[in-house]
Parts: structure tokens; sequence; C-alpha cells
């Protein structure tokens, strides 16, 4: 059983759709502290004109909390969000694929949890490029022990026989390997260099980019072949 356990982001850019794609269950890590100036509550997009941040507003004391208690206090950002990216992509060659995901996202509900709304989008846009990966949460799991003993023993809980991380995580597993091998799981770490090229609103190709820019500027059809399927 190959998992991938993460913290919930706004709008993640193809690489965490490549992870999602990759394993068998793919686990919310929600539990755990809110960061500032992270993928929570932004991402960017791209226009004609390059990249830029959209980004949530956030409480100031929401760094006190885990993720999955922050509250959206300000309701103003979800028809300022819609209107943002339907202005960025609506002359976009695949826009009429993006659109039902906007109005389902920004007008469809008002948000009330920066969880909740992360959650729901990932789930819907990884329906939406045929993902069969089984979602999960971490609050429904017992989450005991410090920061390697409660992903380990998360794990364990999932059946886990194979662990994808991301790299950056690399900095605080090294040295616990032992304790992945110990419970006959495989440690690996995800490879995001490599990632072709698309054509885009830029003249200059911006890579690091929400999903949301690869459903505005390419065929549906074609999307696994700029995220995974390039590999095989």
């Amino acid at each position: 059983m190959t998992v991938a356990i993460i913290q919930s982001n706004y709008l993640p850019w193809k690489g965490y759709f490549d992870i999602i794609h990759d394993a068998d269950i793919f686990c919310f890590y929600d539990e755990v502290k809110y960061t500032k100036n992270d993928w929570r509550n932004r991402n960017k997009i791209c226009s004609k004109n390059g990249s830029f941040w959209l980004t949530i507003p956030i409480h100031k004391d929401a760094v006190k909390q885990k993720i999955s208690e922050v509250k959206l206090l300000d309701k103003s950002w979800q028809k300022e969000h819609y209107e943002t990216i339907y202005q960025t992509y609506r002359k976009a060659p695949f826009f009429y694929q993006l659109d039902p995901l906007l109005k389902e996202f920004y007008q469809a509900k008002e948000w009330n949890s920066l969880s909740e709304f992360n959650q729901f989008s990932i789930e819907r846009i990884a329906k939406y490029l045929d993902i069969k990966t089984k979602f999960v949460n971490s609050k429904d799991y017992n989450l005991q022990g410090d920061r390697i003993e409660r992903l380990i023993n998360l794990l364990i809980e999932l059946k886990a026989t194979k662990y994808i991380s991301g790299p950056s995580a690399k900095d605080y597993l090294t040295g616990f390997e032992n304790l992945f091998g110990e419970n006959n799981i495989e440690l690996t770490y995800k490879n995001y260099t490599g990632y072709p090229e698309y054509h885009q609103m830029s003249s200059l190709f911006h890579q690091y980019v929400s999903i949301l820019d690869l459903i505005a500027n390419v065929d549906i059809i074609e999307i696994p072949s700029y995220i995974w399927s390039w590999r095989k």
C-alpha cells in the first residue's frame, strides 16, 4: 500500500497532484501547525505578464492554530479570487475546462474553513484529472507521539508498505530512516525535476504555478503527459 501524507494547500501546483497519482492512499495532514507565508493559503497563477500570487486573507492568530482550525473570516476573497482567475484565463485555449471548477470553488458555497476549502478543491481537481487515489483525513486517526512518531504511527494505521515524501521533508527525516525499515515501510522521496513545458499565457514559462494554469492551457486528455505519464 503506497501512502502519501501532506498538508492541504491552496490550489496546488502539478507536483502535488503527481504525488497524489502515485499513491494508493493520500492523507491530508492538517492536524499540524499552520505556517504563515506558506502554500496553505496562497499560490501563483500566470498571466501574459508573468506569474503572481493569489492569497486568501488569514487572521494573524492563525499561527497559533492547527491548519484544520483556521477560519476564513474575510468573506470578500471568494469573489475577488474568482474574478482574478476569470480575467487571467478567460482567453486561454481551454478556459471552458476551468470555468466549471471555478464556479464550484468560489460561487456554489461560502467557505468558513481553510482546510475544508483546500481539501474539497484538491479532491475535485483530482477527480477531474481521473485520479483514482483514495483520500483520507489525519483527524480521523490516532496521532500520538512526537513529529516522527506521529508520522510512523499514522503510516502503520494506514497499512502503508511504501511512503512517498516530498523532497523538502528529507531535512527532518534524515537519521530516522531506520524507523521506517523497522516497520516494513519503504521510504521514498518524490522527484519534481523534468516536467515538460506547455504553452502558457506568458511568453516565459513558469513551472511553479497552480494546477489551474495547466487546466486552462492544455486539453484534459493531454494533461497527464505534463504531470506523470511523460516518465513512461
